[in-house]
């Protein structure tokens, strides 16, 4: 693999700055987010309030442990516009992705706040080691969800050529990705693998495809992915962090020439960590729940917003601002099923939205080689439980959840009672995963 760090002149000043520097920057940022959130998103007035706090008593970064978090159910509670704070029109873009409940968690953004993310996306691309000029093939999936447009104008910022590809058909990737010579790939990982798997059924060999590095993101993956992928392709496999909420992909991002954990672009995003049972905060260093507050958006300030991703904070390496571990799970029950937010409370309402089954249903994850697979365990219906009975209803499940969740499940329709029950909390994931 070739040498694909950055020269120290190419990296925005900030990236190498002190970290007092940093810390005031951050402190003079802070105090502007949380008066803007507070003067202009109703939630946030009525949070503070009650909490009996003002954006005026942050006196130092570490007061703001004393302000109220903000959760998913906020954004579901004030859809769609009611977390905005700017007006509608000012509004440049829309993006949303999966909720709980079938409405979706919107977010806004107004130009400055396009340009901020595209720049965010622009350093993150140059980290992994992406040049002006490179072809960037980009196969994460556009429309409401953030991947694909966010990676977009990311590339064109940083003045790459882009393939604006998305997902599927994967025979047409590999074509374009050899035809076109794209250099750098922006996709899930588990993608990645079944493009590395159709390489192989061409005949071709992915180490001599033009690839120079991947840009993994929207699920957990593994360092042994990473290896996987680095040796087959003879590439760098770097990972970046985001998520909707708090802007998109871009949040943080590894460093191709150290590959130790992603730094967080801390001049636009602060980051805590905290005990997930008692919301208090935790010491870098402690694993815990990663919650973040937004520094410089302006159409959707987000405070102290708790993602559930499971990691710790550690120094700086190849940049001044902080690391993050890549994500070792999640504090609530929501799974990641290739590049999917899928939680539990999806799948149950598609299964209550076919009558011949019975509300009792088990989740089984599995890997069926590299890619992570799901099974629906779900019983029929008193009644509903002959041979032809309970193949139509896996049938109409699997559609339902394919065309609402998104993603492809396997779907088990036993006789009744044959799904375990609990005598307390229902278990509805068994994870049989291999650990890594």
């Amino acid at each position: 693999m070739r040498d694909l760090a950055p020269a120290k002149k190419d990296l925005d000043p900030i990236e190498i700055a002190s970290r007092d520097e940093i810390a005031a920057l951050q402190l003079s940022r802070l105090k502007w987010s949380l008066g803007h959130a507070y003067a202009n998103v109703p939630h946030y007035k009525k949070s503070f309030d009650k909490a009996d706090i003002h954006p005026g008593d942050l006196k130092s970064l570490s007061d703001l442990k004393n302000f109220p978090f903000t959760v998913k159910s906020d954004l579901r509670d004030n859809y769609p516009f009611g977390m905005f704070a700017v007006p509608r029109e000012k509004v440049a873009r829309i993006h949303a992705s999966s909720g709980t409940t079938g409405k979706p968690t919107v977010v806004g953004y107004t130009k400055h706040d396009l340009d901020v993310w595209a720049d965010c996306m622009a350093r993150s691309m140059r980290a992994a080691g992406t040049r002006p000029g490179d072809i960037v093939h980009v196969a994460y999936g556009y429309g409401l969800f953030t991947g694909g447009l966010g990676a977009h104008y990311g590339a064109e910022r940083l003045g790459c050529t882009v393939v604006p590809v998305s997902g599927g058909m994967t025979t047409r990737q590999v074509t374009l990705i050899e035809d076109f010579k794209a250099t750098t790939i922006m996709v899930t990982p588990s993608y990645m693998l079944s493009i590395l798997d159709e390489y192989r059924a061409q005949g071709l060999d992915p180490r001599e495809s033009p690839l120079q590095v991947g840009i993994f993101g929207a699920e957990p993956w593994t360092n042994a992915m990473r290896a996987e992928i680095e040796q087959a392709f003879d590439m760098h496999a770097v990972d970046i962090y985001g998520l909707s909420e708090v802007i998109g992909p871009g949040v943080a991002n590894e460093c191709v020439e150290t590959k130790d954990g992603l730094h967080i672009w801390e001049d636009h995003f602060y980051p805590e960590i905290i005990n997930p049972q008692t919301g208090e905060p935790v010491a870098d260093g402690e694993m815990g729940e990663l919650v973040f507050t937004s520094l410089s958006k302006e159409a959707f300030p987000i405070v102290r917003y708790r993602t559930r991703d499971l990691t710790r904070l550690l120094p700086g390496t190849a940049r001044s601002m902080r690391r993050m571990e890549k994500i070792t799970g999640r504090s609530d029950d929501m799974m990641i099923l290739r590049g999917v937010n899928v939680f539990p409370t999806q799948i149950e309402e598609q299964i209550l939205k076919v009558k011949s089954l019975a509300p009792h249903f088990q989740i089984e994850l599995w890997r069926d080689g590299r890619l992570d697979c799901m099974t629906v365990h779900v019983e029929a219906a008193p009644g509903q439980a002959s041979g032809d009975q309970r193949k139509a209803a896996a049938s109409a499940l699997q559609e339902r959840i394919k065309e609402v969740v998104g993603v492809t499940v396997i779907v088990d329709v036993t006789e009744p009672e044959k799904v375990a029950r609990s005598q307390g909390k229902a278990q509805r994931i068994v994870d049989n995963r291999p650990k890594a």
